[in-house]
């Protein structure tokens, strides 16, 4: 890194970046492990956590540059972080079951972030998380102090509620109503995902890839045809479709 990083000699894109322009790819790198994961794809994982490795090498490289601090700082930290809030393991606290342990972990957290970040419930969910990610953490957080629904059911009728909602902002043809009530039914639906325990963002990646194995389905099916998909009327389209679900 410190090569491709060296004005003298080294990689002319490299040297241009900065932890603004490098971040997304960081976040691209975790999906992928993520990705990998989820396929049991397990033999590109090990090139997979190399990737997302070079991306905490990148940052660190130019802190160290920056004299913030380096790669080794980088790895004493994280080895302080879980020394402390594994007390348990690493001390003499008895922690009895997952619950319980979450809740200490919690805790630490709030203690870490001191007095004047620990007056909210919420502090610590940054806002970068995925969207549907970060609505599932803000819900958990609200349950702790009660601030959630009994029952699968309460969620499912207020997922009708915004539904109505959604249905009158239309009609009044607002797009700011629009978007903010489609706003409320989507977290909404996330706080189901939650209840039903739930990841919703695995759920919708799930259909997103059902939606696009059975498209390209529908691809092939006219490929050898004189017209494209284009030139297929709505309700040809949808015959298509079922079709393609029934061979599934």
């Amino acid at each position: 890194m410190a090569r491709l990083r060296d004005p003298q000699g080294g990689c002319p894109w490299d040297l241009e970046q900065n932890f603004e322009s490098v971040a997304p790819y960081t976040i691209e790198e975790a999906y992928e492990v993520a990705d990998v994961i989820e396929r049991g794809a397990f033999d590109e994982l090990k090139g997979e956590l190399g990737d997302l490795l070079f991306q905490v090498v990148f940052h660190a490289r130019m802190a160290e540059e920056a004299r913030l601090f380096d790669f080794n700082d980088v790895v004493e930290a994280i080895v302080t972080k879980m020394t402390r809030r594994h007390p348990h393991v690493f001390g003499d606290v008895t922690v009895n079951s997952v619950a319980e342990q979450s809740e200490a972990w919690e805790n630490l957290k709030r203690e870490e972030q001191g007095p004047q970040q620990s007056n909210s419930l919420l502090n610590g969910v940054t806002r970068n998380l995925p969207a549907l990610s970060r609505a599932e953490k803000l819900q958990r957080r609200a349950a702790r102090v009660g601030f959630d629904w009994s029952s699968v059911d309460g969620v499912i009728a207020k997922i009708g509620e915004e539904i109505a909602e959604l249905q009158e902002a239309r009609k009044e043809g607002d797009g700011d109503a629009i978007t903010e009530e489609l706003g409320d039914l989507l977290f909404s639906c996330a706080n189901l995902a939650r209840h039903l325990d739930i990841d919703s963002e695995q759920a919708l990646r799930k259909s997103s890839e059902k939606f696009e194995r059975r498209f390209r389905s529908m691809e092939l099916k006219v490929q050898s045809k004189e017209r494209g998909l284009k030139d297929y009327s709505t309700a040809e389209l949808d015959e298509l479709w079922e079709a393609v679900k029934r061979v599934e």
